[in-house]
């Protein structure tokens, strides 16, 4: 007897992704979603405040993403994807006016560090290698510990970096997390860091093909249903509490829960996941970017920390926002419009176009090794129950990789359980 059904709990991308692995496996899967929509915290929504449909967020990828690109190719949605041939990071500095573009190489022998037209301006050869350090980090271990935080390289580069892939303070992130980031980026050559957006929209690359899969599989996808808890008997969850009534799960039945980490730790006894969370604010703009815009430029010293140039609107990203969250949306907007202002060259005066502001307060957790500490592995302790999201043990951040990497192992590990006898 083998796994014949799987619940999932949750569809966001981690639970989406795990639907699709395991309907592509022939296995029977019911999904249910507390919300009213999938997507989770990568989604999209019409906005009547700017007449368009927008993401909640500016989450773009790298190139080199596997997972991502399985996920995509699976629900037919690579396509979709959209960069720049190579992986070119325009700077400006506002404190100073100067501007700049990182040029990497596309291979993984990184000769672009000898270049003074390719590499970030006032850096030497010698600081790059002191990037070595992190790539040796320990359980405990915190970026402040491992390489110098002062500097052209670290202010120009591997802090915005790390900002924007840990959503964390950088100094004090982990070491380890920060490492990983390294390996799959910097360490592997240009190739692999080229950044890749959806288009036209998240929903229409990550979710909606998804949907459109699952349902092809007779897959059950059920929207607007809360799990209230759940029952356990045995060494195994017995019984899934609904709020339009209990589930039995029976024996050949497995269930993956991929909820946030707050709500799993509601739900299963003696669970240890991250406590402490890290925000993020998004602002869009109803005005397309400059027809010579790059796709993201990064943002020194400003509100904003990356802009980025779409056809329909301008966008802006501040992570780790902890600090501007609670600011007034009509004085946080109008800030962050001076920094688009700067970063495109547009007149002093050019009047700020409708805009829409998106704050996530619990965003991502907060990459710190205490909280990466806490992160859970996607087994546990019960036979049928599977952990998935990016909070989950993955070895990286809290990204769309990572969630989609802890989508593929919850199906893994799904279809491996033995049922129980």
């Amino acid at each position: 007897m083998t796994i014949s059904k799987v619940h999932v709990i949750g569809a966001g991308l981690s639970g989406l992704c795990a639907a699709v692995a395991l309907s592509k496996a022939g296995v029977a899967v019911e999904v249910s979603e507390a919300a009213a929509q999938a997507g989770g915290r990568c989604r999209s929504y019409f906005d009547p405040q700017l007449g368009a449909t927008i993401d909640n967020g500016n989450h773009f990828v790298f190139s080199g993403n596997q997972a991502v690109k399985r996920y995509l190719a699976e629900i037919g949605s690579l396509d979709l994807l959209v960069g720049p041939e190579h992986a070119d990071y325009p700077f400006l500095d506002l404190t100073t006016g100067e501007r700049w573009t990182l040029r990497p190489n596309d291979g993984p022998i990184a000769w672009w560090v000898g270049s003074k037209a390719r590499r970030v301006p006032g850096t030497r050869v010698k600081d790059y290698l002191a990037l070595i350090n992190l790539l040796r980090a320990k359980p405990g271990d915190r970026v402040c510990d491992l390489i110098p935080t002062t500097g052209p390289l670290w202010t120009r580069l591997i802090e915005p970096m790390l900002v924007g892939a840990l959503n964390t303070e950088a100094a004090s992130c982990s070491a380890l997390l920060a490492a990983a980031v390294m390996r799959e980026t910097l360490a592997r050559g240009g190739h692999a860091y080229k950044p890749r957006s959806a288009k036209p929209t998240l929903g229409a690359a990550f979710v909606d093909p998804a949907l459109t899969h699952l349902e092809r599989h007779g897959a059950a996808v059920r929207f607007g249903r809360r799990l209230r808890g759940l029952a356990f008997e045995d060494g195994r969850v017995r019984t899934l509490h609904f709020a339009d009534g209990d589930v039995a799960v029976a024996a050949d039945h497995a269930v993956v829960l991929a909820v946030p980490a707050w709500v799993a730790l509601d739900l299963v006894p003696q669970l240890t996941a991250p406590v402490v969370h890290s925000s993020i604010v998004n602002c869009h703009f109803e005005r397309p970017g400059p027809k010579d815009a790059p796709l993201m430029q990064g943002v020194l010293h400003g509100v904003a920390q990356w802009v980025f140039g779409f056809t329909d609107r301008i966008s802006t990203t501040t992570s780790g926002a902890d600090a501007i969250i609670d600011t007034d949306r009509t004085e946080l907007a109008t800030a962050l419009w001076a920094d688009v202002v700067r970063a495109y060259a547009l007149p002093a005066d050019a009047p700020m176009p409708a805009w829409q502001i998106v704050k996530e307060k619990r965003a991502t957790f907060a990459a710190t090794p205490e909280q990466d500490a806490l992160r859970p592995p996607a087994a546990t302790a019960w036979r049928n129950l599977i952990l998935a999201g990016d909070w989950t043990q993955t070895g990286l951040p809290a990204t769309i990789e990572g969630s989609l990497r802890s989508g593929y192992k919850a199906a893994g590990l799904a279809l491996a359980a033995p049922p129980v006898v």
